[in-house]
């Protein structure tokens, strides 16, 4: 191993017997639900771990399939008093987002019936203000206020009270227990007012109603469900817009016969046709036809690719143009589409370790409010300097304010409808992230450690340069080295055939052709005797070499591949042969230094070809002539220096310096190795949006820090402020339900603040 300039976190190892289910959770609102279903998961025998989102209301849980089973998951979660909306684990995501519709247009009733009821409720509880005010006695009034609140509360509410009662029987308190207790004491306490008045007037007190506060906490929080739920489907966006990329149908040849069958019905060896426009409905290999297939639901790179027999098609991708057929070699789960789906729904679950403070919190949270709001009112009732009956109506709406103000929605929300977002962001860009901790890793990112070949450069080699000799021209020596090599199928070989076509130089073939082991080809062409190959070749043949040693020379010491061609015993050129860069390559480098990363070259290559490439680069570090083994101790070296190291690979050879990294980068289409391998996967496979992949981390992980600030200010602010008796419960209910809302608008901006060109320029920040 060569290091230049020379300046590892632990691999992660995956059971084989531990499986992955995501589980969609009903009647979930706080954070404190999503801890006690989180318990209640991971109290099961045979579970290793699981995860709850508020955002997505899905838990991801790990498990041993020989000890535990979705049966026990439904029981569990539902002694903790909460529903699995799936009938079983194989329930279809149309069904799941079905039920959840019909839950929406369920709360969308609820509120707008609560809400034609609370208006009269609340001009009637104004009627001193109103002309009609000496025209209603009292007890009518009461009577008409307690008959419209009743439904309000108790039907448009029956979701707080259920969630109430359910946690009442376990012992433990949510945002259901504050709203609940909240509406029903200024409730209970009107209709005591209204019924009984008898009993106030003998303690000296003239009974206060306040049954629009009870109806107005209701309907608000409704409002703010309502709000929440709509901006937290925007942020599921990239999850469906993926999906709706599956084809419906395929059209597939059996016994001779084009017939069109369900996706479903699709199997592995079927031959499938696909016309102009169509999607293409599985993963496979092209048998026949040509065409242009857009790829941007799996790269989001909009440039249609050209695919010929024998290249590979992916399910979900747009064929443009001509008629292609294929044969299937992965339907269902198992293509390239379903896989990225199933990726992108599990990253979005997932949970940042910025959260673990916010989820400490909602442990003890609810539980200290109910304390905070009864010492609220005794201290009221105790200190204050008020008449007995104000002194009652005081510390009773105080203690309401306390409990409705605070609840912990927006500290539930904070953090994943910004992960969903921010991963869900990447995958339209073609960035696939694998969850909020990666995200929260490469916000610290130090060191980028760059791949050479396949990363920086096309992972192909190029014609660089036709150097000719003895009177021939470029085109004369590239055509007759062409024809020799038309037959033959090294790398080299393929690299001439595309430069000449590149040309518009006609190709014939060759009329004997063999392949020398080591050294070459010779072939006959049109006449004429034709070895093209190193060095070595034309020592063996005794050719005289000494007018191009020279240009060898300087070929090599400038990194490229030396192809001498000798055309009839005599040295015709040379061609001079390099993995070129990609043409991004420079311009990503400048921006991943504008973002202060440190930036270093590897590779299994030589010295040579190392600096030449880390020269057309502009990269100052490099390390050369590492094996795959010795990749994997650089990067350990790296991190005992004290950096934070991403390593940029093709996810194949490169695994165990992936694997070694803090964040392993995978170039590629979207093979199953890149996916596995990687941390976060490029599926446009070029380095142009890796600066856009750290940038999108950056701007999550601010979301999410400026999400749980306000989150913890409001509560910090407003919960004094309530106890203080200078927040009413009709305000605190909406300053609570804007929170919730507030939280998720926020983290829908981070799909607006990523500008790809913007950050392209190296003016991100």
């Amino acid at each position: 191993m060569i290091v230049m300039r020379s300046e590892g976190t632990e691999a992660m190892n995956t059971d084989a017997n531990i499986r992955r289910t995501i589980l969609p959770i009903g009647g979930m609102t706080c954070a404190s639900c999503v801890l006690r279903v989180e318990n209640a998961l991971k109290a099961i025998a045979g579970v290793t771990n699981a995860t709850v989102n508020l955002a997505t209301e899905e838990a991801i849980v790990e498990f041993d399939p020989t000890k535990a089973r979705f049966d026990d998951f439904r029981k569990a979660v539902e002694r903790a008093g909460y529903t699995i909306l799936s009938i079983n684990e194989q329930q279809a995501t149309t069904d799941e987002e079905r039920i959840r519709a019909r839950m929406y247009r369920q709360l969308k009733i609820e509120f707008i019936i609560s809400a034609f009821l609370t208006i009269p409720i609340v001009l009637l509880s104004m009627r001193e203000f109103l002309p009609l005010s000496f025209s209603i006695p009292q007890f009518t009034a009461n009577a008409i206020l307690f008959a419209l609140t009743t439904p309000v509360l108790f039907w448009g509410g029956h979701r707080f009270f259920h969630g109430f009662w359910t946690t009442l029987r376990h012992f433990t308190a949510d945002m259901n227990t504050l709203v609940a207790v909240g509406s029903s004491a200024a409730y209970f306490y009107s209709v005591l007012a209204t019924f009984h008045p008898s009993l106030f007037y003998h303690a000296g007190q003239t009974p206060s109603v306040y049954y629009d506060s009870a109806a107005v906490i209701i309907t608000l929080i409704l409002l703010g469900r309502l709000l929440e739920a709509r901006a937290k489907a925007h942020t599921s966006d990239a999850v469906r817009r993926l999906a709706s990329f599956q084809a419906k149908t395929a059209r597939i040849i059996r016994n001779g016969i084009e017939i069109d069958v369900p996706i479903e019905e699709v199997a592995i060896g079927d031959v499938v046709v696909v016309r102009p426009g169509e999607r293409i409905p599985a993963d496979g290999t092209v048998i026949s036809g040509i065409s242009a297939v857009n790829e941007s639901a799996m790269t989001g790179e909009s440039i249609p690719v050209e695919k010929r027999p024998g290249d590979k098609v992916i399910g979900g991708t747009l064929n443009s143009s001509g008629t292609l057929t294929f044969t299937a070699e992965r339907v269902g789960r198992e293509t390239l589409l379903s896989q990225i789906v199933e990726m992108v729904k599990a990253a979005q679950g997932s949970k940042a370790p910025i959260q673990r403070l916010a989820d400490r919190i909602a442990a003890i949270f609810v539980p200290a409010v109910i304390a905070v709001a009864l010492l609220t009112s005794a201290l009221w009732m105790v200190f204050g300097s008020m008449s007995a009956n104000a002194l009652t109506t005081v510390a009773l709406l105080n203690f309401v304010s306390v409990l409705v103000v605070a609840c912990p929605c927006a500290l539930g929300l904070a953090t994943p409808t910004a992960i969903m977002v921010g991963t869900g962001k990447g995958a339209e860009l073609g960035i696939l992230i694998k969850g909020g901790e990666i995200l929260e890793r490469m916000r610290s990112l130090t060191t980028i450690v760059l791949d050479k070949t396949g990363t920086i450069t096309r992972g192909q080699p190029e014609v660089a340069k036709i150097i000719p000799a003895g009177g021939f021209s470029e085109d004369e020596l590239l055509s007759l080295a062409a024809a020799a090599e038309s037959t033959s199928e090294h790398a080299l070989a393929e690299a001439i055939l595309r430069a000449a076509r590149r040309r518009g130089i006609s190709i014939r073939h060759p009329e004997k052709f063999q392949a020398i082991s080591g050294l070459g080809v010779v072939a006959s062409v049109n006449g004429h005797m034709i070895h093209i190959g190193n060095l070595n070749l034309m020592r063996e043949l005794d050719l005289d070499i000494e007018k191009v040693t020279q240009q060898i020379e300087q070929i090599s010491s400038e990194g490229y591949t030396a192809i001498i061609v000798a055309i009839d015993n005599t040295v015709a050129g040379i061609i001079a042969l390099a993995d070129e860069i990609r043409p991004e390559a420079s311009m990503v480098i400048h921006s991943l230094r504008n973002l202060g990363l440190q930036i270093v070259m590897i590779t299994g290559d030589n010295k040579r070809t190392a600096a030449r490439v880390a020269a057309l680069a502009g990269i100052d570090e490099y390390f050369a002539e590492c094996r795959p083994d010795q990749k994997a101790q650089i990067i350990q070296q790296l991190q005992q220096k004290g950096e934070t190291v991403a390593m940029v690979g093709d996810g194949v050879n490169d695994a165990p310096a992936l694997a070694h990294a803090d964040v392993g980068i995978a170039m590629g289409s979207g093979t199953d190795v890149a996916l596995s391998a990687s941390d976060v996967t490029l599926l446009r496979g070029n380095l142009s949006v890796l600066p856009v992949a750290l940038m999108l981390s950056r701007y999550t992980m601010r979301v999410i820090k400026q999400n749980l600030f306000w989150a913890f200010a409001y509560n910090i602010i407003l919960i004094p402020v309530a106890a203080l008796g200078l927040l009413s419960p009709m305000l605190a209910a909406a300053a609570m339900a804007t929170s919730s809302v507030t939280v998720v608008s926020n983290s829908l901006r981070i799909k607006r603040l990523i500008n790809t060109k913007k950050i392209m320029k190296g003016n991100g920040s």
